[in-house]
């Protein structure tokens, strides 16, 4: 089993990258958004994998975070949800949303993927409901940020409807300006002005 690849990014593809390790040349499928994130040809990359072994086939899918490729065994579980779904569901939608939409049973949100119907979304966020458990309130979509205050703060910016990655963002960047002894009032209110840049 390949649990990630480290070299360079030799090209990228709509659904694809081709990352050189030692001279090897490795065709990983992908998501839209970690072809997003893994940076420009030529550079450096690490990409989380998973190993797909059918009859006829032998195939890598790549992650730019754990995350992301943690949600694409849970997909994949799901009975009517293949590798080119799963994708499609990751290109849509960041860790954090899906785990906001499955704990919240929001199939529409799910369904925004291309190749999955209102039946496929239905039953994705019923069967990964009781799976996902802690990871919907604080897992995946807060890993970025601290503990005690800080998540607090983050928690109250999902609540205002900033996307997970922005709170986060937003919170750390507030906490390293305060220093850890912030109070909650003070950091929410740094974190707003920050994310509001």
């Amino acid at each position: 089993m390949i649990a990630h690849l480290k070299g360079r990014l030799d090209a990228t593809g709509i659904d694809h990258a081709v990352v050189d390790v030692g001279g090897v040349g490795y065709l990983v499928g992908a998501s839209a958004r970690t072809l997003a994130a893994i940076g420009p040809i030529g550079e450096a990359v690490m990409l989380h994998t998973e190993m797909l072994v059918g009859e006829d086939f032998l195939r890598l899918v790549g992650f730019a975070s754990a995350d992301e490729r943690d949600w694409f065994r849970l997909l994949t579980g799901v009975q009517g949800v293949g590798a080119r779904v799963a994708l499609a569901i990751l290109s849509a939608l960041e860790p954090g949303d899906l785990s906001r939409a499955i704990a919240s049973q929001d199939k529409a949100m799910v369904a925004r993927a291309n190749g999955v119907g209102p039946k496929l979304a239905e039953r994705i966020v019923r069967e990964l409901k009781d799976k996902v458990g802690g990871i919907a309130i604080g897992g995946a979509s807060m890993s970025a940020a601290p503990t005690g205050s800080g998540a607090d703060a983050a928690s109250a910016l999902l609540n205002l409807g900033f996307r997970p990655a922005e709170a986060a963002s937003a919170v750390a960047a507030a906490e390293e300006e305060l220093g850890v002894g912030a109070t909650l009032d003070a950091l929410v209110r740094l974190a707003l002005r920050k994310a509001a840049k």
